[in-house]
């Protein structure tokens, strides 16, 4: 004899549901008496979809019939054509009347806006013909949910992301979803929201979504940009409060790096929990929260996690696992995707290969606040004093290591003010500062960002500090090498406090510097005149390089190495071209203007395209040319 089949909650569920069709055509059949008198159900697992929904729901027993109604007209064909025939209509159309008139223990509250059939919209209702003759039609959601099938209200999905479970979680992270867990298991009579801030957006949401799991809901993600409109507040509100009891599930709202908009406030003030939020900066809110920090993986957890991506191929980096960890702050989903995105194996560039993709994965957006430079300039095109070179090294070799001075060998723990790297490149035009943060960001394999000054500096009071802190906050991630340039229209002399202006002012450069001394990278200022840059601001740099106008035997040098070894150059007198009393940067448009000349004469770059470059370039910046200087050329 075989033994019985084990039917699943699904068929289960639906067995019961056919009862309940069954039951109420029995009653439109005027036997409401013989429900009783149906054979016994078999056990069910769990409770089934209808049972479970009534008590989510506090719904009445006429309130639960008018839903089934409702459904049995929508599933089951004779139940339909039963309920048109006792209407004498040629189509079956429930209306609260009818059921009234049909189901026991009818109530007239049951379609009141406050009881749940409308607040959490499980009907929908026809409009023109008054509260009892107005159609009623069960919403679809609410129908799959009887039939057993759960899933999120389409009209959030486009607001709303599932999140997914991830075992990339540090130590620290579980302890603070077990905090979130216990404050939204507490018996408090308001559900506090947890607040979570922090520069980790990434591992906010997987720290709430381990929360979430733990206390048997899903959690799904709504980012504060996405609502839009006044509508799709107002939907938002009335619908998750239903999404999160049927599901069930639990909402993180993500502010980015923003402030919390009042739409989003409004929101945060209306939904029932498990609720959290995200930012990056803390924010106040109107009802009970727990602040929780949550930043992006210490150096040493990033370390443990980049072994854990790369497996066996850890022990192909030869100690640069250390170098990655520190240069790069990146969060735990970001690791995991940059060691996706590169060929493991048996490979000499590896260490080379993850470095260029975690510099791609961290490049900051800034918007139109910077652009990134593309670097190619090296060591050897600079020409600069021996003094000059030795500093520019030694700025490179602090760039480096800083990670293992502060980190390793203990120096942030004496705090954070000063870590940062920052310099000042003073000099006129065209003697080299801008190639030389570009050599430094090629030296360090770090992205250089010039940051336009006039989109930083603005004329409404604290605007300047926000864009500031949008820059920093951007590179912060990747340790990106910023270059202000000509940057005295911004950290000048500070001046006496006469009004409010002045007094903003002198906050945007504290701000500055603030922000300077605490940047896990380098920051490279640049200015035309030392005097310009207040004493003070001076003082808490960490580097000044002075680069000087060169002379003749550095303008030999300069254009000895000016053209490209592609370049065809005929009769080119290196020691006569140094006359030219110019910067680097003149010398420069010079020969790339000859080699243009050179270029539709169809010959090779000579003296004499050299002389007519020459002249060009000097009329351009407004000064005489000698015939001492340009004698023997041509």
């Amino acid at each position: 004899m075989s033994e019985p089949r084990h039917t699943s909650w699904t068929e289960q569920n639906r067995a019961h549901l056919l009862r309940e069709f069954t039951r109420l055509k029995q009653i439109l059949g005027g036997n409401s008496s013989s429900s009783g008198a149906q054979p016994a159900a078999p056990a069910i697992d769990s409770s089934p979809a209808t049972e479970w929904l009534a008590a989510l729901l506090n719904l009445t027993e006429f309130e639960r019939d008018i839903l089934l109604l409702c459904a049995g007209v929508e599933m089951d064909s004779e139940f339909a054509a039963q309920c048109a025939k006792l209407q004498g209509a040629q189509r079956a159309r429930v209306t609260f009347a009818f059921a009234s008139n049909v189901l026991p223990e009818a109530h007239w509250s049951a379609l009141a806006p406050t009881r749940p059939l409308r607040r959490f919209r499980l009907l929908d209702m026809e409009g023109g013909y008054g509260l009892t003759q107005s159609s009623l039609q069960i919403n679809e959601r609410v129908l799959h949910y009887l039939t057993g099938i759960n899933f999120l209200d389409p009209r959030l999905q486009p607001l709303l992301h599932a999140s997914e479970p991830s075992d990339w979680i540090t130590d620290e992270q579980r302890q603070l979803a077990q905090q979130a867990c216990e404050a939204w298991e507490s018996d408090a009579r308001v559900e506090p929201v947890v607040h979570f801030c922090g520069d980790d957006p990434n591992g906010q949401e997987e720290v709430a979504d381990l929360a979430t799991r733990a206390v048997g809901r899903r959690l799904f993600t709504l980012r504060v940009d996405d609502l839009v409109t006044d509508q799709e507040l107002e939907d938002l509100t009335v619908l998750w409060e239903r999404e999160a009891l049927l599901l069930p599930g639990s909402l993180l709202i993500q502010c980015g790096r923003g402030a919390l908009p009042q739409r989003a406030r409004r929101l945060l003030e209306r939904l029932p929990g498990p609720l959290a939020v995200s930012s990056r900066e803390p924010i106040r809110l109107e009802r009970p929260a727990l602040r929780l920090d949550l930043n992006k993986p210490s150096p040493a957890e990033r370390v443990s996690l980049w072994r854990s991506a790369l497996g066996v191929a850890a022990g192909q980096l030869n100690g640069a696992m250390g170098d990655l960890a520190t240069q790069f702050r990146l969060s735990s989903r970001t690791i995991r995707e940059t060691s996706s995105h590169v060929q493991l194996g048996g490979n000499d560039s590896l260490p080379q290969s993850l470095w260029d993709a975690c510099r791609s994965f961290a490049r900051p957006q800034m918007g139109d606040l910077a652009e990134r430079v593309s670097v190619c300039s090296r060591w050897d095109d600079l020409v600069l004093p021996d003094a000059q070179m030795l500093v520019l090294r030694q700025l490179a070799s602090q760039a480096r290591h800083r990670m293992k001075v502060y980190e390793t060998w203990g120096f942030s723990s004496r705090g954070r003010r000063g870590l940062g790297v920052s310099a000042l490149f003073v000099g006129e035009s065209g003697t080299g500062k801008t190639m030389a943060a570009e050599v430094l960001a090629r030296e360090l394999r770090l992205d250089l960002y010039r940051i336009d000054l006039a989109a930083v500096i603005s004329k409404y009071i604290g605007e300047t500090e926000k864009n500031l802190k949008q820059v920093f906050d951007a590179a912060e991630e990747g340790g990106a090498v910023l270059l202000f340039d000509e940057a005295d229209a911004l950290f000048g002399r500070r001046t006496d406090v006469k009004d409010s202006h002045d007094r903003y002012a002198n906050i945007e450069v504290a701000y500055l510097l603030q922000r300077m001394e605490s940047y896990q990278g380098l920051v490279v200022l640049t200015t035309n005149l030392k005097s310009a840059i207040d004493r003070a601001f001076q003082r808490r740099l960490r580097f000044t390089v002075t680069f000087p106008f060169p002379d003749a035997s550095q303008r030999e040098a300069i254009w000895r190495r000016i053209f490209p070894a592609d370049t065809p150059t005929a009769g080119l007198d290196p020691r006569k071209l140094s006359q030219l009393n110019v910067a680097g940067g003149n010398i420069h448009n010079i020969a790339l203007n000859a080699a243009f000349l050179a270029a539709e004469s169809s010959g090779p770059v000579a003296m004499a395209h050299l002389l007519q470059a020459a002249k060009l370039e000097v009329q351009k910046i407004e000064r005489p040319l000698s015939d001492a200087e340009v004698r023997g050329w041509a």
